[in-house]
């Protein structure tokens, strides 16, 4: 009996991390899903902004079009679920990404950003996979260097543009960024509730593996 009232908490709590987990992979793919839909209208690497609409359809897709752009988006969300106010973390990500737009405007020449893009996903894999949470303002300190250089590579697509598509660019952008990296947050905080439970031992390691892997790839492609 008394086995059996212990085990009913623990039911329903994995019942509660599975669906949690489940609502944000939803609403994840559902924007990233919604933001290539957007895009179907341009290609990745060469497309133009002329109005209001096109500049905040691209602000949507452009964060998620690039597979090492996504991987830092999902990174940062999932580290600072390790901290109670990780939150912040995101925010200063976001706005690190704006401020990078706002550079690029003025049209100062960063070479190497997508570099700098791809390792930042490397660093953010190997965070992933160490065994201790890391510091917080290291954490964001990285998030938003990488925000920064995420906003500048993303801005190419607004030069030239008027100032109302540049505003709703911006607005787009925010709005993918937000969401994806907090749905990736509470996903990370499912992630920790699992493993604590042993329900999904070591799953955030093996998203820090990924992580790390794609890195690799977009940095070799880029370096070779």
């Amino acid at each position: 009996m008394f086995r059996t009232k212990l085990s009913e908490p623990r039911a329903s709590g994995e019942l509660y991390t599975s669906k949690l987990m489940h609502r944000h992979i939803g609403a994840i793919a559902a924007l990233i899903l919604i933001s290539l839909l957007s895009s179907l209208s341009g290609t990745p690497d060469r497309h133009s902004i002329s109005n209001c609409w096109e500049g905040f359809l691209w602000g949507l897709a452009d964060p998620v079009i690039s597979l090492d752009c996504l991987v830092g988006i999902l990174a940062i969300g999932l580290l600072s679920s390790a901290f109670v106010r990780g939150a912040v973390i995101v925010r200063y990500f976001v706005l690190a990404a704006v401020l990078g737009i706002v550079i690029h405007l003025f049209q100062p020449n960063f070479p190497g950003t997508e570099i700098a893009i791809a390792i930042s996903a490397i660093l953010f894999g190997t965070m992933l996979m160490m065994p201790n949470q890391p510091n917080f303002i290291v954490l964001a300190l990285v998030g938003i260097s990488a925000g920064l250089f995420q906003g500048y590579a993303n801005a190419e697509s607004i030069i030239g543009a008027g100032m109302i598509p540049i505003v709703a660019y911006i607005l787009g952008i925010s709005l993918t960024l937000f969401v994806v990296a907090m749905s990736a947050r509470e996903i990370g905080s499912a992630i920790a509730m699992a493993e604590i439970n042993r329900i999904l031992p070591g799953k955030m390691s093996i998203a820090g593996f990924a992580f790390c892997a794609i890195g690799i790839v977009f940095l070799s492609n880029l370096i070779i």
